[in-house]
């Protein structure tokens, strides 16, 4: 794993979050019998860990802005620098006792991701990637899966939801791209869709609608992986528009294609 004081920042402001998480879900495991459900709680759940990963980089790097899910905008006296974080995405997930949900955490310099880390607590898997120093597992190097055509892969993808998205054109996409891959999953956080694209897990992923808080991270752990991350019509405009499409060279360039078909 990467050792720069920056990575060591990210590392331990997760680290100290993702502990709590852990309790935190334990507890909700408890309380899907409660007829109320959990969902306050895991809402609560939610502000601490970005309460505590809010402290832990306010103390290490305290002039950098934030842009954070709960809190919003927090603007720095360093303007040229700005941490996006995602304290507990995957929330659905989390609320129904799946562990699959991360921490995440970007920087920005300059509006363009220059360090990324994604977290999974239930796992310890901790994705980190810096600019120019490759993205690495824990302790692993990372590369993107080597497949170059989209009939031999896994593509991940988000799925529009009550009140959430625009059905239809996911429709329209869905279909088109069935023709085309061996297989497509759907996870539910999109932190994760973009750190196992990286590790090579799935070949590629889609969605609409995001927020930056969902991208930050992952994009430059995708793009220190050997990735390519665009949004839907091949720009550079993920973070404000909320469309992404990413996978390697070859597959990221089909599932363009296959979308605009769409």
């Amino acid at each position: 794993m990467i050792r720069s004081p920056i990575i060591t920042v990210m590392v331990n402001a997760a680290r100290k979050a993702g502990r709590a998480l852990i309790r935190d879900f334990g507890e909700v495991e408890q309380l899907q019998v409660s007829l109320k459900g959990p969902a306050n709680f895991v809402s609560a759940a939610d502000r601490r860990s970005e309460e505590t990963i809010y402290q832990e980089l306010l103390k290490a790097r305290p002039d950098y802005g934030f842009l954070m899910e709960e809190r919003g905008a927090v603007e720095g006296k360093d303007t040229s620098h700005q941490w996006v974080v995602d304290p507990l995405d995957g929330t659905t997930n989390f609320l129904h006792g799946i562990p699959l949900f991360a921490i995440s955490i970007g920087l920005l310099k300059n509006a363009q991701p220059v360090a990324g880390l994604t977290f999974n607590p239930v796992t310890d898997e901790m994705f980190v990637a810096e600019r120019g120093k490759g993205a690495y597992l824990n302790e692993r190097r990372l590369r993107v899966a080597a497949r170059r055509d989209l009939s031999n892969a896994v593509i991940t993808c988000g799925i529009p939801h009550r009140g959430r998205g625009d059905p239809e054109r996911f429709r329209r996409e869905l279909a088109a791209m069935q023709e085309k891959v061996a297989g497509l999953r759907r996870t539910g956080a999109a932190a994760l869709d973009l750190a196992w694209v990286a590790a090579g897990r799935f070949d590629g992923f889609w969605e609409h609608g995001l927020s930056a808080w969902d991208l930050a991270a992952g994009i430059c752990i995708l793009g220190e992986s050997g990735g390519f991350t665009t949004d839907d019509k091949g720009g550079d405009t993920m973070l404000l528009s909320g469309s992404v499409v990413a996978g390697n060279e070859f597959v990221h360039r089909e599932m363009l294609a296959v979308l605009k078909s769409a």
